[in-house]
């Protein structure tokens, strides 16, 4: 099946799956039944079924999934069978929070290069990395490209910033401005924005 049939939100769904395996397995468990994962993720059964119908069978009928087995091949589909470098744009409080981050690591992720138009910290270093001025930009990924970029600058610098990423080879933007950027098609894009989650969350807390 290719990628495009997959629907996104079965997608959005398999990071959580390797995640809640990952729990399984810590917990001493070999096999889990999709029941079991059904309720883990507080869905059901038939939904586990059929996300991972999309991809081959995994499961054997009444045996369940081997966790491992599942894990890894899950982690395939995700190409997370690799090191994915990140070039990192804005070191503000939010970019340097992400420079410290040892989850992005732990899970394939490494921020390879930073830039920053600020004076007070082109140069200065952030865990390994040494931050250069985000005129570097170009002539870095030119040097070493990156498939993927994260951007915590100001909004009103944030779709700039994004376009030059685009422009030089990135093909996937992780977005912490609190901004909805434009980007071609076939670029994939994500933004984080803690506040909008909170003021969905506040409607509730009447």
């Amino acid at each position: 099946m290719k990628k495009e049939d997959v629907p996104e939100i079965v997608v959005s769904r398999l990071p959580l799956y390797v995640q809640t395996l990952n729990h399984l397995l810590k917990e001493g468990k070999s096999v889990v039944s999709s029941a079991e994962l059904g309720e883990r993720l507080k869905t059901t059964s038939s939904q586990i079924r059929r996300d991972l119908s999309y991809f081959g069978g995994f499961g054997k009928q009444g045996t369940g999934y081997d966790i491992i087995t599942l894990m890894e091949s899950l982690r395939k589909i995700l190409n997370l069978n690799q090191t994915w470098q990140v070039a990192l744009v804005g070191v503000g409080h939010v970019g340097q929070a992400l420079i410290n981050y040892d989850g992005f690591n732990r899970k394939g992720f490494e921020i390879i290069m930073a830039f920053d138009e600020s004076p007070k910290v082109i140069g200065k270093k952030f865990g390994n990395l040494v931050v250069k001025s985000i005129n570097e930009l170009e002539e870095e990924l030119k040097i070493k490209p990156v498939d993927i970029g994260a951007i915590s600058v100001p909004a009103e610098n944030a779709q700039e910033v994004c376009d030059r990423l685009i422009n030089n080879g990135v093909r996937a933007i992780l977005n912490y401005a609190p901004v909805s950027l434009k980007v071609p098609e076939g670029i994939q894009l994500a933004t984080v924005d803690p506040v909008l989650k909170l003021q969905k969350m506040t409607y509730y807390l009447k």
